[in-house]
């Protein structure tokens, strides 16, 4: 690997008599890491966990995720073992329903793992401002299957007029990722000491853009995968002295070994790949200061009377889910859409300031006397099991409805749509028409490889 001068010079001041460790690191392959989703996978994978994440694992090699249905399916993501840590955080800090806002969000990693993390009755805002990225956020966070989520596209200074809307803020900012070295090559030849300085100019920026938006005494979540001061231990003290921030401590284990600050001594979490398996990543909590203003009140006129001038919802649209109660119902230009019941309010005053990809469960669509259901519905753990029958695959019929396919129509199921599955998670959904079938799956998710693996390595 064939690093910039710069950088050697200056990681090796700072690792001293690591020097030699670090380097050789970074020669290594990176480990391979999966996060399981709780709430769809009821069992504990036959490999090393990761200490910090109790759904996170190291895989023994790399898998042939793009032709694992249960990817596709939500069953797990992956993600860098290092990026997990943010587990220990929630759990340390977060006991109660919070307005969590996943600031850099795409593809999906930590949102995902939000969702799963959160106490229930959270909201979680998951932006990413490149639009094209939000997709893939969305698309991640459907499959995931959780409904108490927004999805958005905007600016960080977009939230900079939602005045301590959100007890928890999660910044994981653009950075010269040091840290992806080894992983992704590419990065080394755009690096330099300009884009370092801009990247950290770039975090401050992002930084006072949300700043108003977090509520006193509310948390701020910062992190890169990055490995110089000038990006993170530079940025901490910048947020102590402009906001009065406070760092806090998180609870770590001795046998981890993450690592401390490179300059201070504040508490902030650093991972170096010759000491902890997984990739270069920098994390900090900080408090903001809690004083009486600055406090949010959504406005009394915010969205219940809004809310009854829409165009009601037939009541058979309600009987798809197995918990309608639980949710508020809206006809939407992508079709009927059902959120949290509890956090409607919100989701009203939200969707009139922020540009909303998706949010809760998108129900599906009306045409003439069809109601073609939605892909969320189906990823989801709220569909009604009565609605829909069950239509479980074989490895090779799930990778061909995948890549959305036609599949042949069963000949012991009825005609209308079924719910197609693989090792009991759902895919989505088909037509059945009795002499074919009509395959729903989003058509810009499909499988594109026309490659298949003889032996493909799946998670199961």
């Amino acid at each position: 690997m064939q690093l910039p001068l710069s950088f050697t010079e200056r990681m090796s001041r700072l690792c001293g008599d690591e020097t030699a460790l670090f380097f050789n690191a970074l020669e290594q392959e990176p480990p391979v890491s999966i996060r399981v989703n709780p709430a769809k996978l009821f069992f504990k994978p036959g490999f090393t966990p990761v200490p910090w994440c109790e759904t996170g694992y190291y895989l023994p090699e790399r898998f042939h995720f793009t032709f694992d249905p249960l990817f596709h399916a939500g069953g797990y993501y992956v993600q860098e073992a290092s990026s997990m840590f943010l587990e220990q955080i929630v759990k340390q800090y977060v006991q109660e329903p919070v307005r969590c806002l996943d600031l850099c969000a795409a593809p999906g990693g930590k949102t995902t793992h939000l969702l799963s993390l959160l106490p229930a009755g959270s909201l979680l805002v998951s932006n990413e401002v490149i639009r094209t990225r939000s997709q893939i956020l969305s698309e991640n966070v459907i499959k995931w299957g959780s409904p108490d989520v927004i999805v958005t596209n905007n600016d960080p200074a977009a939230f900079a007029d939602l005045t301590g809307l959100f007890d928890v803020i999660v910044t994981d900012v653009p950075c010269s990722g040091e840290g992806m070295f080894r992983k992704d090559p590419d990065s080394i030849n755009e690096w330099s000491e300009a884009n370092v300085n801009l990247c950290a100019f770039r975090q401050q920026r992002i930084i006072h853009d949300i700043w108003n938006a977090l509520a006193p005494g509310g948390l701020l979540v910062y992190s890169t995968c990055t490995y110089n001061i000038r990006e993170n231990e530079e940025n901490i003290q910048n947020m102590i002295r402009q906001y009065g921030a406070e760092v806090l401590p998180v609870n770590c284990l001795p046998e981890w070994n993450i690592s401390g600050a490179f300059a201070g001594n504040e508490p902030v979490y650093r991972f170096l790949p010759h000491k902890t398996p997984g990739e270069g990543f920098f994390i900090a909590v900080l408090r903001k200061p809690d004083r009486k203003a600055g406090h949010f009140r959504l406005p009394k006129n915010n969205s219940r009377k809004q809310s009854k001038k829409k165009e009601p919802v037939p009541g058979a649209i309600k009987t798809i889910l197995k918990d309608p109660d639980h949710f508020m119902y809206e006809l939407t230009p992508k079709g009927y859409i059902a959120f949290p019941s509890a956090l409607q309010d919100m989701y009203t005053y939200l969707k009139n300031r922020l540009h909303i990809v998706s949010a809760g469960l998108l129900l599906g669509e009306v045409k003439g006397t069809d109601f073609i259901p939605g892909h969320s519905l189906a990823t989801s753990q709220h569909v009604n099991p009565q609605n829909f029958e069950q239509w479980e695959l074989t490895w090779k019929e799930a990778i061909s409805y995948l890549r959305k396919e036609q599949l042949s129509s069963p000949t012991d199921k009825p005609k209308g749509y079924l719910q197609v599955c693989y090792k009991g998670l759902s895919l989505g959904f088909v037509k059945n028409l009795g002499n074919h079938t009509n395959n729903l799956y989003p058509n810009e998710w499909r499988i594109r490889s026309g490659y298949l693996p003889d032996d493909p390595k799946t998670l199961l």
